[in-house]
């Protein structure tokens, strides 16, 4: 049998390359300019290989009733490795995935395509012009995974855009994002105190050597206007491989001091990774 060998392609934004796991005969990395996105098992769409991932899964699995079908926003694409997880684990589950970078989505389309029947749409298109022209009340969950590079995108990180996955949501939705921050944690503190604007309340997930300043990292925001009942989420999330820890309340407002809402006018990206931090190769 022939050995599958990687695939590089230019894209819209950057270079993007798919290798293959050479432990698993249909499991793929996908890497955009050296900055790893997703892996991607297709003999295994439940198994979640980064430690972010795995936590926006432990999220929905313990925040909404299990097996329930959903209506998912995913704000990102990657290898649409979610999206597959969703599908399997909440069948028939409608799910939209919105992806800015056309040539990306066309390449996952192609080498890894999904299953018949997924129950996935993809839309070529700008995460928050999307989000902002969606019907109101539509969706369940919103996942929002966007990085340009290594860095979330400046107006995705505002309280217009806050406000628009709000509108989108239902009244019992949950809105989950990726977010990348180190000591003294100026982005990941304006962020809590943009979504508290919208939100009534918010959780963090984030590992402790992140919490603590050691390292830079990844943190998952969870936003909702129902209370978040985090308990199995923390027993989850503390039993990973890598284990994490889930911060709410008092905990919170702590960490938020007094960092201030971010509006578009002064919007920037998250911050410039160091060096490695997220690169291979």
């Amino acid at each position: 049998m022939t050995e599958p060998i990687p695939v590089t392609r230019a894209v819209d934004h950057g270079t993007a390359k798919l290798m293959p796991d050479v432990d698993h005969d249909r499991a793929w990395l996908l890497t955009v300019d050296g900055a790893p996105q997703s892996y991607v098992d297709l003999d295994a769409p439940t198994h979640l290989e980064f430690e972010y991932t795995r936590r926006l899964g432990h999220a929905l699995d313990t925040l909404v009733e299990p097996g329930r079908p959903l209506d998912v926003l995913h704000l990102g694409g990657g290898a649409l490795t979610l999206p597959r997880y969703v599908a399997t684990t909440r069948p028939g589950s409608r799910q939209d995935v919105v992806e800015a970078d056309r040539g990306l989505l066309d390449l996952v389309v192609e080498w890894l395509p999904l299953p018949e029947g997924a129950g996935v749409t993809l839309h070529p298109a700008d995460a928050r012009a999307w989000l902002e022209a969606a019907p109101p009340h539509s969706a369940d969950i919103v996942i929002a995974d966007v990085f340009g590079g290594s860095r979330v995108p400046a107006h995705l990180t505002t309280v217009a855009y806050a406000r628009a996955a709000k509108r989108v949501l239902r009244p019992d939705g949950v809105y989950l994002a990726n977010l990348a921050d180190a000591a003294p944690f100026a982005f990941l503190r304006s962020q809590l105190a943009t979504f508290s604007e919208m939100f009534e309340e918010l959780a963090l997930i984030a590992e402790p050597g992140v919490l603590r300043g050691r390292r830079f990292g990844n943190a998952v925001l969870v936003a909702a206007h129902r209370p978040l009942d985090t308990a199995e989420l923390a027993r989850r999330t503390a039993a990973d491989a890598f284990p994490a820890r889930v911060e709410q309340g008092p905990a919170l407002r702590d960490l938020i001091g007094t960092a201030e809402p971010v509006h578009d006018e002064n919007a920037v990206p998250s911050p410039v990774p160091p060096g490695g931090t997220f690169t291979i190769g």
